[in-house]
């Protein structure tokens, strides 16, 4: 299959002499590699546009990212392989090249954002339609970036005949550099300022503007009057498809967030950290809170959620209490219901989602405005690096509303460094409590952290709380199917040394139903003691509600 050199068919011109250029051979030898860096910073924001999306679309950072990685290089080298045959025709090929691919990748994000939205929840033979249509972009994107290098060798040999070694650097140079501009503009440029729609089709006008240009203005020479008119032709067109999709690309995500969140959406709001999303919360709907496509409050079943997070550690001293997460402020509402709090920590990473809980209507009414309270301080910052820094024996209580454990960017702060550095910060008597994620469909998740937190010197009393019968998404993967487990919150409430903490009621508390003992559900708990090889009763509740 590999060739050590491709033979030129019967008939192929034979270039014996450099090739004929408006410009001087340096000039035109400049001008090509400035066309492989620009092809390069494109091709690299094309896979990141990948890998970004497929991450807020299907979720599991590390394996979308190994999947696009991988197939784009396999498909790199065949696409290599594949441009020997053209190189005898460089220029028209070159030119056909960067036409398709800025039509492919700036279409790409679109594309894939469509079909997730309106086809994601269709289950059947399309379970898995997005992931397959992933992979094929993947695919697709890899074959034409890979056929553009040795197109490219082929040009700037036609300007002036060097060793191979010497153009070769020369070549890969300018590529690298590229992909290092490519990397570093797609997440503190094209993201934040354009998102990930018109960013994406802004790299695909620029990507067929680049390969146009060199071959229209530099090689026209190598093409027949019908070929230049073919490619200025298309290129227009493609031009003109990629600015038709950005001058629709607001309402077409519009009509595409309408989907896939329903049609209460508020405000969709694109942080330095992530895309908060809030549906309902006013005239009486329930607001639910996305963030990065994951639902992280629902109206439904947040109260319940945060009583059981924030109510068993309130039990004993609470007057310093430390909330790691919770920028949205409902974990600070559960905790001011509580006499005796006299300071609450709030270590966000996230200023915006922190200003959306201070000035959002719906969401700081279902807060109760708690970043009013002066007892509250909000300190935006990564929570790991925080507690680095953090004084030691300073909190009565911490509180980690984090994100899932399932979710491979907030593994860090599920680590035995981070509950060491927790326990750090604890004062004598001092309770940790932890959301593990759902106990009843991913128990080996919830296990693993209640290892690393008894590695870490803790004492745990786990414990459940069951959602509504209409559940909660843990993910924005609508395609998954639906799990036949119960929809349960895990959480594990821990204190430094060996003796387990007591759930018990605080007589104090405002709210009667509020987790009891009394309240167990016979048949939920028979379930999970044969599901996860038996508990001790006293460590699974179930609040009435």
């Amino acid at each position: 299959m590999i060739e050590p050199h491709a033979p030129a068919r019967p008939g192929a011109p034979t270039w014996t002499g450099p090739a004929r250029l408006p410009v001087r051979p340096g000039t035109g030898r400049f001008l090509v590699l400035v066309c492989v860096f620009v092809c390069a910073a494109c091709g690299l924001v094309y896979e990141l546009e990948l890998v970004a999306f497929a991450s807020y679309l299907i979720g599991d950072s590390v394996t979308q990212a190994s999947v696009v990685l991988s197939v784009m290089v396999f498909a790199m080298g065949i696409g290599s392989l594949a441009a020997k045959r053209l190189r005898w025709h460089a220029a028209a090929g070159f030119g056909a090249i960067e036409t398709v691919l800025a039509l492919v990748g700036g279409c790409s994000a679109m594309a894939l954002y469509a079909v997730f939205a309106w086809t994601g929840g269709w289950g059947g033979m399309w379970v898995d339609g997005p992931r397959c249509l992933l992979v094929a972009f993947s695919l697709a994107i890899g074959l034409l970036v890979g056929a553009e290098v040795p197109l490219l060798m082929e040009l700037i040999q036609r300007i002036h005949r060097q060793d191979a070694g010497g153009a070769v650097a020369d070549l890969f140079a300018a590529d690298y550099v590229g992909a290092l501009v490519g990397g570093l503009a797609f997440p503190f440029l094209l993201l934040p300022f354009l998102g990930q729609l018109t960013g994406a089709l802004l790299t695909g006008a620029v990507n067929v503007v680049a390969g146009g240009a060199l071959v229209l203005g530099l090689f026209r020479r190598d093409l027949t009057r019908r070929a230049r008119w073919t490619l200025l032709l298309v290129g227009l067109t493609v031009l003109g498809v990629l600015a038709a999709a950005a001058a629709l690309a607001d309402d077409f995500e519009r009509a595409a967030r309408h989907a896939v969140y329903g049609r209460d959406v508020r405000v969709a709001l694109q942080t330095d950290v992530q895309e908060v999303v809030l549906a309902g919360g006013t005239h009486g709907r329930p607001l639910d809170l996305f963030l990065d496509g994951r639902l992280r409050v629902g109206g439904r079943d947040e109260r319940r959620y945060h009583e059981a997070l924030v109510h068993p550690a309130m039990t004993g001293p609470h007057a310093r209490v430390l909330i790691l997460g919770g920028g949205d402020g409902l974990a600070a509402r559960e905790v001011l219901r509580h006499p005796g709090v006299r300071r609450v920590d709030v270590v966000e990473l996230d200023a915006g989602l922190i200003g959306l809980a201070r000035s959002d209507p719906g969401l700081s009414a279902l807060n109760r405005h708690a970043y009013d309270d002066p007892r509250v301080h909000s300190i935006t910052a990564d929570a790991l690096t925080w507690l680095r820094g953090a004084p030691q024996t300073s909190f009565d209580v911490v509180i980690a509303d984090l994100p899932d454990p399932g979710i491979t960017a907030s593994t860090k702060l599920y680590s035995q460094e981070f509950y060491g550095l927790a326990r750090r910060v604890l004062a004598d008597g001092g309770r940790l409590v932890v959301h593990a994620g759902p106990l009843a469909s991913r128990p080996r998740v919830f296990w693993t952290v209640a290892s690393t937190l008894r590695a870490s010197g803790f004492a745990l009393a786990p414990y459940r709380v069951l959602g509504h019968d209409s559940g909660f998404p843990a993910g924005p993967d609508r395609s998954a199917g639906a799990s036949g487990a119960p929809h349960d919150w895990g959480f594990l409430l821990a204190a430094a040394g060996d003796s387990a903490p007591q759930l018990r009621l605080d007589p104090r508390g405002p709210r009667p139903h509020t987790l009891t003992q009394r309240d167990l559900v016979a048949d939920a708990l028979a379930a999970e003691r044969t599901r996860i090889g038996g508990l001790p009763a006293s460590t699974l509740v179930h609040p009435r509600y």
